[in-house]
């Protein structure tokens, strides 16, 4: 009786499996995105390309396509993953070389990963986030970019690890973000970053260094926010 007990409760503490492609068929059947202690296997693609690509014209064609080689998929249902685990990359951003073609999601609710761990690459770049952001106490350990994202509500990457470089470059966040507590393992390139309302990097650490050319901070740089706010 009590091994069996025993074994009931490791099953209950061990993480479930899912198949990100069911994710993906979830979100396009308009549910809302929610695990917990979940291990997701595969790829997940929010920008659906390998769905999309078929169907675009070839690369001498992109006028038929808007004058763009860019196509944006909008996830308009909530996206929620705590204390999960991704063994496969995360995909808003995508550039497929052979077809010049550019696939990017734009997020119109809340987005939550918290407490996860990313063991491959977290592509997020020139998404849009319409809803509240919150990355806190996430692991990225490989390579993550938000170049050119835009955060239109509080944005909140507290107490994360970025154990490669990390981009913020030319990102934008309107309504405050935080940055207290996270661990840059290398350098951080905020470049050109654009922040307004709370700016919150309380111990902040970054092992290389961080690259702030052009960064505003409420209408500042980023070295006289430092220097208005050492204490």
């Amino acid at each position: 009786m009590l091994i069996l007990f025993s074994l009931f409760l490791l099953r209950g503490f061990a993480q479930q499996t899912v198949d990100a492609t069911q994710i993906m068929e979830d979100i396009r059947e308009g549910k809302d995105i929610s695990y917990e202690n979940t291990t997701i296997v595969g790829e997940l693609d929010f920008t659906y390309m390998s769905e999309k690509l078929p169907d675009l014209p070839k690369k001498s064609k992109w006028w038929n396509n808007g004058n763009s080689n860019t196509v944006e998929e909008s996830i308009d249902v909530s996206i929620s993953f705590k204390n999960c685990t991704f063994r496969d990359d995360v995909l808003a951003y995508i550039h497929d070389d052979p077809s010049g073609y550019t696939f990017v999601a734009d997020f119109d609710k809340n987005v939550i990963f918290s407490g996860c761990k990313f063991n491959e690459n977290a592509m997020f770049k020139y998404s849009d986030f319409d809803g509240k952001v919150n990355f806190s106490g996430s692991d990225f350990q490989r390579e993550t970019t938000f170049k050119y994202a835009e955060f239109d509500e509080s944005a909140d990457f507290s107490n994360t690890r970025f154990d490669d470089d990390a981009t913020f470059k030319y990102a934008q966040f309107d309504e405050g973000v935080s940055f207290k507590n996270a661990v840059f393992e290398e350098s951080w390139n905020i470049k050109y970053m654009k922040a307004r309302g709370d700016f919150d990097i309380a111990g902040l650490e970054v092992r290389d260094d961080i690259d702030a050319k052009y960064t505003s901070i409420n209408g500042n740089s980023f070295t006289k926010y430092l220097v208005n706010n050492r204490n």
